[in-house]
């Protein structure tokens, strides 16, 4: 939990309201993550016309659409589910270190359709202030289509996210990051319906045996590398419940099962870009 004292919390979530205000009305990009949950709760206090839009595809959990559509209805917030075709670009699919982008890409392309159509202003997303230290293609993206991260421009961590939606009652505030399951392979691995399937039933039996929602099955070829909490290791590490992992896995088409004794870290898969040029040249921000 942040470190950031309530006062100026409370005084940055005074400053977000203000600027929203200003705005009147937005479409949101909306994952049903915590940051986006977080805004959108924030749009509804300052009184915002708001259209909230949620992509699905093979790449988004079952879970987090079901979860979008619950927040939604619960704050009364007109919500439209959009269909993205991922699967179908040749560029995305070949899965360069820039696929972000190319998912963004259509997405907010669509948005910005969608809003111009139902004449809204602005467009936001959920990127917050700790989103614009790391490697994000997606946040190319967002510039070239216009869309505002107002909760990065409020300078919102993470953990400040987490805090003031814990006192505005969200039950979201502690809600595990829940990345797109396209993030569980390697750079330059093709992305299929089939391997994306595999990873999330994956994902899901290791729950069932009591892993916290912050694991990840990665996905490379023939096996899969496991990565949870360093205070879970030992929960697969027993005979029985290895055994129980090996089977299961192995059932969804996995030759080779396995532990990363780092234990589990957000965008793992980004460690091969520290060292190399990807060589992709992404197009110019108007």
């Amino acid at each position: 939990m942040s470190s950031t004292g309530p006062a100026v919390i409370k005084k940055k979530f005074s400053k977000l309201l203000t600027e929203l205000r200003k705005t009147e009305e937005a479409v949101l990009a909306f994952s049903g993550g915590v940051d986006s949950s977080f805004l959108l709760k924030a749009m509804k206090v300052a009184g915002l016309r708001i259209l909230a839009v949620t992509a699905a595809s093979e790449t988004m959990p079952k879970k987090d659409l079901l979860g979008s559509i619950s927040f939604t209805k619960e704050l009364g917030v007109e919500h439209l589910i959009i269909k993205t075709e991922e699967l179908h670009n040749e560029a995305f699919v070949s899965n360069p270190p820039e696929r972000c982008f190319i998912c963004k890409d259509e997405l907010f392309k669509r948005i910005k359709a969608i809003a111009k159509e139902n004449k809204y202003r602005f467009i936001f997303d959920g990127s917050n202030s700790d989103d614009l230290n790391d490697y994000r293609p997606g946040r190319k993206a967002a510039t070239l289509y216009g869309v505002r991260s107002p909760l990065a421009e409020c300078g919102f961590t993470k953990d400040e996210i987490r805090s003031m939606s814990k006192e505005l009652g969200l039950n979201i505030w502690n809600k595990p990051s829940s990345p797109c399951l396209s993030s569980r392979f390697p750079y330059g691995q093709r992305i299929t319906s089939q391997a994306l399937e595999r990873v999330e039933k994956a994902e899901e039996f290791l729950r069932t045996l009591g892993i916290g929602d912050d694991v990840r099955v990665r996905n490379h070829g023939d096996t899969a590398r496991i990565e949870v909490s360093e205070k879970e290791m030992h929960m697969l590490l027993s005979p029985a419940k290895r055994q129980l992992i090996t089977k299961k896995l192995k059932s969804l088409g996995y030759k080779f099962v396995s532990l990363d004794l780092d234990g589990y870290k957000s965008g793992s898969m980004n460690r091969v870009l520290e060292k190399q040029d990807t060589g992709y040249k992404l197009p110019d921000a108007d």
